[in-house]
Formats: C-alpha cells, sequence, structure tokens
C-alpha cells in the first residue's frame, strides 16, 4: 500500500483530506457558490494533491462540490428551501438506522456513543457550535455503524452533511439545547435497546428540524 512522506497511507490521506474539506464546506469557511481550484484547497489544507483530488471527487458525488471543465471547483450553493427536501429525503433511513443500531449495537459502538452524549453536554454548555457539529457527526456515525446495513448508511452520509450544513448556516445561534436534547434521548433509546423508542425519536428529530427549516424558509 502506497505510503506518504509523513507514513501515512494513501487512505489515510484521502479521507483525512476529505475531513478537512468537509469541515469547510459544512461550516462555510469554503462559502457557498463560491468557486476555488484543486491548486487552492491543497494549499489551503497543506495536504497533497492526490488525496485532495480523491476528496473532491467524492464530494462532487455527494453534490457538496461542482466540478467546472475549465472554470474550477464550484461550492454547492445554499437555498434554504433545499433543506426541507433533504430531511425529507433522510428522514425514512434515519428511522431505520435508528432502530437497527438499538437491536444490534454492540458494547464498543455503546460507548462511542456514551461518550457522543458527553460530547454533545459539554459542546451545549460551551456554545461551540463546530464542536456540537462534531459530535453530531460522530452520532451519525456510530447509528450507522451499529445498524449494521451498508446500504442505508451509504444512502444517509450525503444527506446528513447537507442537514449540518443548513443547519450551520440558518440555526446554529439558536435553538442548539433543543436539538442536543432529542439527541441524547435518541442516545438513550439506543443505549436501553429500545428499537421502538429509538425510531420514534429519530423521527421526533426529524420533525423538529423541519420546523426550522420551514422557519427558515420563510424568512
Amino acid at each position: 500500500m502506497p505510503v506518504t512522506e509523513r507514513g501515512e497511507t494513501a487512505e489515510s490521506a484521502s479521507a483525512k483530506a476529505y475531513r478537512v474539506l468537509e469541515k469547510m464546506i459544512v461550516t462555510l469557511e469554503l462559502a457557498p457558490g463560491s468557486v476555488t481550484t484543486e491548486r487552492a484547497l491543497i494549499e489551503k489544507t497543506s495536504l497533497g494533491r492526490t488525496p485532495v483530488r480523491e476528496a473532491i471527487q467524492r464530494l462532487a458525488w455527494e453534490g457538496l462540490v461542482a466540478i467546472r471543465s475549465r472554470a474550477g471547483l464550484e461550492i454547492a450553493p445554499l437555498h434554504a428551501g433545499d433543506w426541507l427536501k433533504v430531511l425529507d429525503a433522510r428522514r425514512g433511513t434515519e428511522i431505520i438506522l435508528a432502530r437497527s443500531a438499538a437491536r444490534f449495537a454492540t458494547p464498543e459502538i455503546v460507548a462511542r456513543l456514551q461518550a457522543t452524549a458527553l460530547a454533545i453536554h459539554s459542546a451545549v454548555v460551551s456554545s461551540d457550535v463546530v464542536g456540537y457539529l462534531e459530535a453530531e457527526k460522530s452520532l451519525d456515525d456510530s447509528i450507522a455503524l451499529a445498524a449494521d446495513n451498508q446500504f442505508a448508511a451509504r444512502l444517509i452520509v450525503p444527506l446528513q452533511i447537507h442537514s449540518r450544513r443548513f443547519w450551520f448556516r440558518f440555526q446554529s445561534g439558536t435553538g442548539l439545547a433543543e436539538v442536543a436534547g432529542n439527541h441524547v434521548t435518541l442516545i438513550r433509546a439506543i443505549l436501553e435497546r429500545d428499537q421502538d423508542s429509538a425510531a420514534a425519536e429519530a423521527d421526533r428529530l426529524m420533525a423538529l428540524l423541519c420546523l426550522h427549516a420551514q422557519a427558515a424558509a420563510m424568512r
């Protein structure tokens, strides 16, 4: 397996580039609708050409970047009305994953979920929006892993990323504690192995986010 100068495998370097660029897009450091280049992203991330290029390809597949021939890379614009569309597509799969996670969660996943609940609480107490988003991503990843359904997991990831981006843009200044409370309740249902409650909490969380999305669309 190829190794970089820093001793990282090609796969880990690519994953790191993806994580860094995804965070920049979600937190709007790479502004919606802006145009950039592969070279600029290499300089911005201090990562190599190959991992950045692979990350760009994945982000393009997820609809976060558009590759414009001879015109660079366009960061996906944000239109408030699209948030509801994302949540409509996401809702059913979140319910499936939550129910399955409550059924199949391993001791390792349980430990990860407990740590995530603490991270969510810490982020709310300190009003750390970026830290909260990172904890939420960890929760999404843990639920997907616990559910043991690779098809649903692959389907949901881009929708979750888009949703976090909309939330950061339109809602991060308010409602943090409310949404965090729903996440913690969902975690508790999974830890208690209560499949019906986990599914209901996932549905309730999506309903809450839909309310925020509707409000954003009406502004």
